[in-house]
């Protein structure tokens, strides 16, 4: 079942009013709920009373800036979206911002259009996911000692239990379903991140990184490149 707009709850956290302000507004006339907090404590305090479907983050706030709230938020509920609004445009700034966990980053100034169309893209794919999951019968995967829950996020063995963000868990997933094969790296971006660019890139060797920290205490899986074209799940048997 597809999600209604109508049913979507937003956090919006933005500390500049007039901003806040338009944006409220045209996101509630097209159709979302939205509760707007001007900053970082206030957004945290009213994600731990209501329940959400998305939160949009500015990053530089008072008391608490956008990076630290996506860290807090992802401590707790690996599974919503988060998107980040910046004035700036560094690379760093877009890379930490995925790092955190976030599903997309929007550039200040931007059209109200292109976030109605990238709020639509992102509840897509989460949606998209969310039935592909409930639709596939094996979800669990055998990774050398290790037992993968990719339905509920759970990496865990016998010494161990981690529970994986959404993007951590799409991309181990379908490192399992191509295990001992190539998964390109378009693919995977594609899959995970619904598009294919340099900060995209950037992104997914991260996580490509705290996995193969996760499976680090099994010497017989290797996460290992191949030739800068993609990457390979390899399980000793």
């Amino acid at each position: 079942m597809s999600r209604d707009v109508t049913q979507t709850n937003i956090l919006f956290v933005e500390d500049d009013p007039n901003l806040s302000m338009i944006l409220k507004d045209y996101l509630e006339i097209i159709g979302y709920n939205v509760d707007h907090a001007g900053d970082g404590v206030k957004g945290l305090e009213l994600f731990n009373k209501n329940s959400y479907g998305l939160v949009i983050l500015d990053v530089m706030m008072p008391k608490k800036d956008g990076f630290t709230v996506a860290k807090e938020i992802r401590s707790f509920d690996q599974k919503i979206p988060i998107i980040f609004l910046t004035a700036k445009n560094l690379k760093e700034d877009r890379i930490k911002g995925f790092e955190y966990g976030c599903d997309d980053y929007i550039t200040k100034p931007f059209s109200t259009e292109e976030l109605s169309l990238r709020i639509k893209a992102i509840l897509k794919r989460s949606t998209s996911n969310l039935s592909n999951t409930s639709g596939t019968i094996n979800q669990i995967y055998e990774i050398g000692k290790f037992t993968f829950d990719s339905t509920n996020l759970i990496l865990k063995s016998n010494d161990s239990e981690r529970v994986l963000t959404r993007k951590e868990s799409g991309l181990l997933r379908l490192l399992c379903v191509h295990k001992n094969q190539l998964l390109t790296r378009e693919v995977a971006m594609e899959a995970i991140w619904g598009e294919n660019d340099y900060f995209i890139g950037r992104s997914m060797d991260v996580f490509i990184a705290k996995l193969r920290k996760y499976l680090k205490p099994d010497p017989e899986v290797k996460i290992s490149n191949v030739h800068g074209i993609g990457f390979k799940l390899q399980v000793i048997k």
